[in-house]
């Protein structure tokens, strides 16, 4: 599955669970509240202060 920073945080985590732990990793520690359900990858990143071409190089390699 390519995973694409506009798609949902919950909907990368239907289509593959693993992702899970990077992104935890990388300081997203709310992946089963509400935002996640409808915050972009995209958008949590930039609220989390987490670079989004790092975290997607990072996905890109599961």
């Amino acid at each position: 599955m390519t995973i694409d920073k506009d798609m949902t945080i919950g909907e990368i985590l239907r289509a593959n669970p693993a992702v899970g732990p990077v992104l935890m990793e990388a300081g997203m520690h709310c992946l089963g509240c509400p935002s996640a359900q409808g915050e972009s990858l995209a958008e949590a990143a930039m609220v989390h202060g987490i670079d989004i071409d790092s975290l997607m190089s990072k996905l890109e390699n599961m």
